[in-house]
């Protein structure tokens, strides 16, 4: 198991305590104004975004396109709560990331048997539902949209994306974890290994759609107005092309990805006509150079050192086992070797169940036979403690010894059990 370092731990802790800080003096004091502030919003409201993705997509290898929908799920769910019924607005966050976890699951578990281009299209067909739907009910404003109050804050952004992200980690180096990117890696070989394919992928896609509807609780009440155009299949793309450019399996390339297009794409704001050409441009240049996204496949232990233990640590965690000895005299020591023929590897393989070495040459010094008797059968001309006697229990003559040449045609295991008569 891999255990986490608490003085490394307490560092990273401290580390994100001082962020925090810095960044909510900078907002108090006015340093940084509405623009900064709102450019902050957006990095972190698609950040979490980008992790939700992550877990589906870079853990479990499951290709959605309709993430969007779960955005929509928690913007709306949270967004009448505080506009309808008045209710605090964590209360709000909190159910809007849970209705887009229970929708994640109706959607989830017979969906999600499928898997590649059928599974993309189920998830597309789904986010696309929830925007018509959205869009022809008039209690939420239907495409005229709804006015929602300006609530999300510093603190509650913060809050979320450290969440998102220590959760993600822990879940990644869990049992469930390791299951889960055994299913992303062969998902045939997982479930010939007894893993449930289907559990995995339906606990990753859940947790996905949690952290998305968390995403679009904050997004809902950071803007004053939310459409349903707003969620569409370009939301959904958008969220793609944050874990594809920054390495899909990487959650530091997610985090890094969502940043870096977020300011080019509120950058390129100065020049509409082009905005979209030139933000196409940065993405083709991006995969040209960097095929295998900006951060690759580094671990997200970059990041957080606390929660690295030490490399036999690691490993056992991964459930890498160091070779095991075999015993001298076992048949499997004999295969090991890399060959039944030689003398000395007769020797040592002798006894019961190791019997005289057949292949490695017979006359012609062409075979290539296997062990020349089964387990717990004496060979003829042998004894049971492997030491060579003639067929009259004498002393065996020179070149008669068990396993020194093969089985007279030298083929595999000719004539079992009497590699010792030439």
């Amino acid at each position: 198991m891999v255990k986490p370092q608490p003085r490394r731990a307490a560092a990273v802790a401290a580390g994100l305590i001082l962020i925090y800080a810095v960044v909510q003096f900078l907002l108090t004091a006015r340093i940084l104004d509405r623009f900064y502030e709102n450019v902050l919003m957006n990095i972190g409201i698609n950040v979490l975004a980008a992790v939700s993705l992550h877990i589906v997509l870079g853990l479990a290898g499951q290709f959605s396109i309709g993430h969007a929908g779960f955005l929509a799920v928690g913007a709306y769910t949270s967004a009448v709560l505080t506009q309808k019924l008045d209710m605090p607005f964590a209360v709000a966050l909190l159910a809007g990331a849970l209705a887009a976890l229970l929708v994640g699951l109706v959607v989830g578990i017979p969906s999600l048997r499928l898997r590649g281009d059928y599974l993309a299209i189920v998830t597309l067909g789904f986010a696309e539902i929830v925007r018509i739907i959205l869009l022809n009910v008039e209690y939420v404003g239907g495409a005229a949209g709804m006015r929602v109050s300006h609530l999300t804050s510093w603190t509650a952004l913060y809050a979320s994306v450290v969440a998102a992200i220590l959760v993600t980690v822990h879940f990644t180096r869990s049992a469930h974890g390791r299951a889960t990117l055994a299913l992303r890696e062969d998902e045939i070989a997982a479930a010939a290994m007894g893993v449930n394919t289907t559990t995995y992928k339906v606990m990753a896609f859940a947790l996905s759609a949690f952290f998305a509807g968390l995403a679009g609780g904050l997004h809902a009440h950071n803007f004053y107005v939310i459409q349903p155009s707003n969620f569409g299949f370009l939301k959904s793309f958008e969220i793609l092309v944050f874990v594809v450019l920054g390495g899909i399996g990487s959650l530091p390339g997610a985090i890094l990805a969502a940043t870096f297009l977020t300011l080019v794409s509120i950058g390129l704001q100065a020049y509409p006509e082009v905005r979209m050409i030139l933000y196409s441009l940065v993405l083709i240049l991006v995969m040209l150079f960097r095929p295998q996204g900006l951060w690759g496949t580094r671990s997200i232990t970059g990041f957080f050192p606390g929660f690295r233990g030490e490399e036999d640590e690691a490993a056992a965690g991964a459930g890498v086992r160091a070779p095991e000895a075999l015993p001298a005299g076992s048949p499997a020591l004999a295969r090991a070797a890399g060959g039944a023929g030689s003398p000395a590897l007769a020797r040592e393989a002798g006894g019961a169940g190791a019997g005289g070495a057949g292949g490695a040459g017979g006359p012609t010094g062409s075979g290539s036979g296997g062990l020349g008797t089964t387990a717990g059968t004496v060979p003829q001309g042998s004894t049971s403690s492997g030491a060579p006697r003639s067929a009259t229990g004498g002393p065996a003559p020179d070149g008669a010894a068990a396993g020194d040449a093969g089985s007279t045609g030298g083929g595999a295991g000719s004539t079992p059990g009497q590699g010792g008569a030439r």
